[in-house]
């Protein structure tokens, strides 16, 4: 009998890893199991659902049935796995026992909500999936007013699509600056005020106290003793890799699923991809990196042992009012920059001690450059 590869998990991590299986190979058995829908889609695609008018289904490029067709796949969907038997390789999933060739988590991460006070906390929204937006997109439709917490990479591209759909918006975080830990101070200030320029509110270096129902609307109390009535409440603070699986099989977690660079947990016949995985200590939770890994992965499944080979990468800030694209170390507080700007965009360049370039932000017209700037950076990895 020849075991499937099982896989755990439907986003783009997993699904991208059984297109480039099923290119390698038409043959092979592979098995998904997920614990939503298993529709095909485009997680970023939800940033910008607000001025486009999507609704849940508009994103779905490919039924979860019609993917599992065109795949040749076994696909369980709303199927949770209970526990994983590393030594029998097998697995628990809806009370029966499903044996592996070899194993791949690719169980995503989950959004992070802070522990708030209010009897409201209940209607805080998160946008971490196709499910969840299903689930508030009446809601968000409706709202006139939406406070955004977390202004990191999400929470600012929500922000300023909500606002982009009339929306009063107020965007709010414990940080002092946008997106702090992509950006330097200069071109944060310029994302600031270009969500100004929308009439975005926004609250830095202060966090929210409570949330409290008031009649349909919610009330808010800030720590700084603001205080504001909104709809709806999105939460985007950041995201926490899905490791209870992986920690109760007696695989080595951290931060996320410890891998080495063939992807290989700390059991040789199980691996993690996607968001749950920690490379080199890091969790890499951007679409470049997870293609790159997923096609070294299936190399190594299907015999061909593969290591990850991560070149600089792009990272683009779907901001429309201020386009940006970045990489490297942007958010280095001892680089020194180097600035040419227009009135159409800004070249912004990161050296380090030793004049190496280390990172780079383009803006507007100036993205046209970011491409030559990318070849001239050390690789990630």
């Amino acid at each position: 009998m020849i075991l499937p590869i099982v896989i755990i998990g439907s986003g783009f991590a997993a699904y991208q890893l059984v297109k480039t299986l099923r290119r390698q190979d038409s043959q092979q058995a592979i098995t998904v199991i997920t614990a939503n829908g298993g529709d095909d889609y485009a997680k970023p695609d939800l940033s910008h659902v607000f001025t486009k008018g999507q609704s849940a289904k508009d994103l779905i490029k490919m039924s979860a049935d019609d993917f599992a067709n065109t795949y040749g796949i076994s696909l369980l969907r709303h199927s949770r796995v209970e526990s994983i038997d590393a030594t029998q390789k097998t697995l628990r999933c809806n009370g029966e026992s499903i044996a592996y060739r070899q194993l791949i988590l690719a169980t995503g991460a989950s959004a992070f909500v802070p522990p708030f006070q209010g009897d409201a906390v209940g209607r805080i929204i998160t946008l971490n999936g196709l499910e969840d937006y299903a689930a508030s997109q009446a809601e968000l439709k409706e709202a006139k007013s939406v406070l955004v917490i977390g202004a990191g990479l999400i929470g600012t591209e929500i922000a300023m699509d909500l606002a982009s759909a009339d929306k009063r918006v107020i965007l709010t975080d414990r940080a002092e600056a946008l997106l702090p830990s992509l950006l330097p101070d200069f071109v944060s200030a310029q994302l600031y005020q270009s969500l100004g320029n929308q009439g975005v509110t926004i609250e830095l270096g202060t966090q929210v106290e409570s949330l409290r129902q008031a009649e349909e609307s919610i009330a808010i109390s800030m720590e700084n003793g603001h205080d504001y009535r909104v709809d709806a409440v999105v939460c985007a603070v950041g995201l926490r890799p899905n490791i209870r699986l992986a920690a109760e099989a007696g695989l080595q977690t951290n931060r996320g699923i410890v891998v080495d660079r063939q992807l290989r947990t700390s059991d040789p016949h199980i691996f993690a991809l996607g968001d749950c995985a920690e490379i080199d200590g890091k969790v890499l939770a951007f679409l470049q990196p997870i293609l790159l890994s997923a096609n070294a992965l299936a190399k190594t499944l299907l015999g061909q042992a593969s290591n990850v080979v991560l070149p600089p990468m792009m990272v683009k800030v779907k901001t429309p009012r201020l386009p940006m694209q970045l990489s490297g170390n942007t958010a280095n507080a001892d680089a020194s920059w180097q600035v040419s700007a227009s009135r159409e965009g800004m070249t912004a360049r990161a050296f380090d001690e030793e004049q190496q370039l280390i990172g780079f932000v383009v803006t507007g017209s100036h993205m046209k450059q970011g491409f030559a700037l990318l070849r001239e950076l050390p690789p990630t990895f």
